[in-house]
């Protein structure tokens, strides 16, 4: 982060996390209060670990940066929003055409692990399939690795398409809530396309969330087909890896209250899409353009239930006969080649 960014996050903030002063003693300032919150963020370091370098106790420590954290999220809120108008959804999805050449794509969704210290008597309620304690951390993410979506609230023995549709976010996918613009000539062609949401092979495929063929019996055209949502796709794996290499507390067994780990986790998606406008610093352009930027989250696992539906499979294969006709591209027939 830097200088200015940090004084921009320090002035919003302020107003929250000030103190008043006592007779007894000085209170620790609005600037200790950040600088310890960021230090936990961004090392991992614990409480303990803390008291040097901050000169704060471990016991204050615990209280302050939960309440920092709060702050954070309340004074960034819009920086974590999910679009309310059509307008702002066909500018999601006007991003995603011009920079990873997938048309009316609305988003990018991924979840993944958060190791956890789970509380006393929960038992294997938290405990994946990878052999640890974890919560899910699910998000949608635009075509700039900007999270506009994140929710944090299911236990990690959840398969990734299940974690989703326990979300509110998926509710309202469902219901229509989200006033998704309907379907759509694409610009410069002939074909109607509907606007959709992009995932992995672990979610469910519906008529508005597209995934790849099963990679048994693959034609060109839908190697294709997986190529180019695969490039979309990789927006939020890429928004993960960039977030976990920045605020490697996402690293670390988070030994808190679940409320409290709820918000360490969510203040660092807003932090890390405040970062992404404000800090230049904050990523490099090879990291930007990097289709496969490596994370060390744990991905989730596949839900072997799944059932995908006549209307759904067609609008793949819409998408499919579009990136293979109207839609193609020079170098999209490299894939058949590796």
């Amino acid at each position: 982060m830097d200088e200015n960014a940090y004084l921009q996050l320090l002035d919003l903030i302020t107003p929250l996390i000030k103190k008043k002063d006592t007779f007894m003693r000085q209170s620790i300032t609005p600037n200790q209060r950040l600088a310890a919150t960021l230090r936990f963020l961004a090392t991992g370091m614990n409480y303990t670990e803390l008291e040097r370098p901050t000169l704060i106790s471990s016991q204050r420590l615990g209280v302050i940066i939960p309440e920092t954290c709060r702050a954070i999220l309340t004074c960034l809120k819009d920086y974590m929003k999910v679009p309310e108008s059509q307008s702002e959804w066909k500018r999601v999805a006007q991003d995603f055409e011009d920079r990873w050449d997938f048309p009316h794509c609305l988003g990018a969704v991924g979840g993944k692990h958060i190791r956890i210290t789970p509380p006393p008597g929960s038992g294997s309620y938290f405990w994946n399939y990878k052999q640890f304690n974890s919560i899910v951390l699910m998000a949608c993410a635009n075509s700039n690795y900007e999270f506009i979506w994140c929710e944090v609230d299911t236990n990690g023995r959840k398969s990734d398409g299940d974690a989703f549709k326990n979300t509110s976010f998926y509710e309202k996918v469902a219901s229509c809530g989200l006033n998704i613009p309907p379907s759509e000539t694409v610009e410069g062609s002939t074909i109607e396309l509907p606007y959709v949401f992009v995932g992995d092979e672990v979610f469910a495929l519906r008529p508005d969330f597209m995934k790849p063929y099963a990679q048994i019996s693959l034609n060109a055209k839908k190697k294709i087909f997986n190529y180019r949502l695969s490039r979309a796709q990789r927006v939020v794996e890429n928004a993960f890896g960039i977030l976990a290499n920045r605020f490697r507390i996402l690293h670390t067994c988070i030994n808190l209250a679940l409320p409290k780990i709820e918000i360490v986790i969510l203040t660092c998606c807003v932090l890390h899409n405040y970062l992404l406008r404000n800090s230049p610093e904050y990523v490099t352009e090879e990291e930007m353009n990097e289709p496969n930027f490596e994370t060390t989250l744990t991905a989730l696992s596949s839900d072997d239930h799944q059932n995908t539906i006549k209307r759904a499979k067609l609008v793949r294969k819409i998408f499919s006969d579009y990136f293979n006709g109207e839609g193609e591209v020079d170098w999209q027939n490299e894939i058949l080649l590796s």
